[in-house]
């Protein structure tokens, strides 16, 4: 079984109906015994990148909403280490954070694939023992993150290929209507 650390899944049972998390998908980028944070990979925010920041008119990417922690910050992960001082490896070839200004200009000078980095509003966060208690109660789903579920090419479907991803009777959890009284 695998348990929740740097570079892990937390996937929303189909049924979960907390409006912040229903049908998201998490990576969880710290776990420890005082608490834990992530960010919600499959929540387009409704503003761009250039929209919420002054100075950052030619840079129209989507920023994602995080989770409900700190809304007024901005976060991100990427895939370059070797140009992005200070980042923090979540798994094989996948960081947070880093310069931010650094990050901005690579961007600026092309040297980033904007497919390669995701800006978050926010981040979701876990206090003392909050999260095993889900995990307990069953809120939750996990699986070892991959680049291509941090990275989807259709953020829409990333929850479904999340299940997939796990397979078995996972892959039948995909098509679960989000009410089942409605089945």
């Amino acid at each position: 079984m695998i348990t929740p650390g740097p570079g892990t899944l937390l996937i929303a049972e189909p049924f979960l109906k907390d409006p912040n998390f229903m049908r998201s998908v998490v990576l969880i980028c710290e776990h420890q015994e005082e608490g834990s944070f992530g960010f919600v990979l499959n929540r387009i925010f409704e503003n761009t990148l250039n929209e919420l920041m002054n100075d950052m008119d030619e840079l129209n990417l989507p920023v994602y909403y995080g989770g409900p922690v700190q809304v007024d910050t901005i976060h991100f992960l990427h895939q370059y280490p070797e140009l992005i001082p200070g980042s923090y490896e979540i798994l094989d070839g996948i960081y947070w954070g880093g310069d931010f200004q650094i990050a901005i200009n690579q961007l600026r000078e092309g040297n980033i694939d904007k497919n390669k980095i995701r800006f978050f509003l926010g981040y979701s966060g876990w206090g003392n023992g909050q999260l095993n208690s889900e995990l307990q109660e069953k809120s939750w789903l996990i699986a070892q993150a991959t680049r291509k579920l941090v990275f989807p090419k259709d953020v829409d479907e990333l929850w479904k290929d999340a299940l997939r991803h796990l397979g078995g009777d996972y892959t039948l959890m995909a098509n679960f209507p989000i009410d089942p009284q409605l089945n």
